[in-house]
């Protein structure tokens, strides 16, 4: 069966929104384990499908809202890794830093005991829970917990960050279309970034790879409002950022 036959039959596999292991999925097509891997990274590429840790769901679907926090916590973890370690030369002793509650955010959270008198304001709860451990200063939003993403999100997290300034904040989103516009499906938890990109100096986007040339329906910002954009991979031309860094 060419690509394009598979490219139809995973799509329909997946077309009713719940989550296909990669295993399913090689089986149902009868193909190997490779094939599939190299099949997945194209419809990815394509924007039509979101990989999860050991799966996959059609990126249209709105169930990719619905991913568990706990499985999107290790897509494309070593990349993830990477970024939070070149997200620390942006953070100084003394700071005050806001994080969104991504799971590129959360995986810079282990590299902040290297640091001395830091205040972390940020609307993950479990983000909130591992700094408590680590006997750093933490200010949770507070606000209406969405359970797929333990994050906080309304009214009542938006004026918590009102009442703080930071040095500088670190999110995500889920994608950066090569026209410099950042994008996610989450119209309220890109009504949480924008508050906290409000309140800090220095506003640096976590981009992994994954998330370049996706575009998706609620607009976040223009990549001329970013100050740096992070990436584990040499970042293509996007519009509008870097002009004037």
């Amino acid at each position: 069966m060419p690509f394009y036959e598979r490219e139809d039959e995973i799509l329909r596999l997946l077309n009713d929104g719940e989550v296909k292991s990669n295993g399913e999925l090689a089986k149902k097509l009868f193909i190997s384990p490779q094939t599939l891997r190299r099949d997945l990274e194209k419809l990815e590429k394509k924007g039509l499908i979101i990989r999860t840790h050991g799966g996959a769901l059609p990126s249209h679907h709105p169930a990719h809202r619905h991913i568990p926090f706990f499985m999107r916590e290790h897509e494309h973890s070593e990349a993830k890794d990477a970024i939070a370690r070149m997200a620390l030369q942006f953070i100084h002793d003394g700071d005050t830093i806001m994080l969104d509650g991504t799971t590129s955010a959360y995986a810079l959270v282990p590299y902040l005991s290297s640091l001395k008198d830091i205040t972390v304001i940020s609307s993950s709860a479990k983000a909130c829970f591992l700094l408590g451990n680590m006997d750093i200063n933490t200010i949770c939003t507070g606000g209406h917990m969405l359970t797929r993403s333990l994050s906080y999100i309304g009214d009542d997290a938006i004026r918590t960050l009102e009442n703080y300034n930071a040095d500088a904040v670190f999110f995500s989103c889920r994608g950066l279309s090569e026209d410099g516009l950042l994008t996610d499906p989450s119209i309220e938890e890109n009504l949480i970034r924008r508050s906290m990109m409000r309140q800090s100096k220095k506003k640096i986007f976590l981009c992994d790879s994954t998330k370049l040339g996706k575009k998706y329906q609620h607009n976040l910002c223009r990549a001329d409002r970013i100050d740096v954009i992070l990436c584990e991979k040499e970042l293509p031309h996007i519009e509008g950022y870097g002009s004037e860094q």
